[in-house]
């Protein structure tokens, strides 16, 4: 049955989707996109942080909106623990992408864009400690 839980839920996870998936790919089409032309890598980069900061957007509001929803007195300090781990990897994973984003330094960007991309993956997996 559909209902707003299962609605909320699966926005959360297609935007989590957009912002880690999309990471990902990026990571594989970077090679390619050198290959085809050494403007290529920035042109899609500038193309996929247009899609990347909504779906962080949609993944900030409805992580706000799943808080809501749960009763944190009922939880246990293991859940208090990976909540807090994973809203300190999201912090770090979208400060990491802006300033992946507005720097020029290629060792800032291969710095920042690694450590976006490891702390996305880290806030997805203590999600899903959180649901487990």
């Amino acid at each position: 049955m559909i209902t707003l839980d299962s609605f909320r839920i699966f926005l959360h996870v297609l935007a989590v989707c957009g912002w880690v998936g999309g990471q990902l790919l990026m990571v594989a089409l970077v090679p390619l996109l050198r290959s085809i032309s050494p403007e290529a890598p920035r042109l899609a980069a500038a193309r996929f942080g247009r899609f990347a900061w909504t779906f962080l957007a949609l993944a900030l509001f409805t992580g706000i909106w799943n808080l809501l929803a749960v009763d944190l007195g009922t939880r246990d300090s293991s859940y208090h623990v990976a909540l807090l781990l994973k809203l300190l990897l999201v912090g770090v994973s979208g400060a990491s992408a802006a300033a992946h984003s507005a720097t020029n330094s290629v060792a800032v960007r291969a710095i920042t864009g690694a450590l976006g991309l490891l702390t996305a993956l880290g806030a997805l997996f203590a999600g899903a400690v959180l649901v487990a």
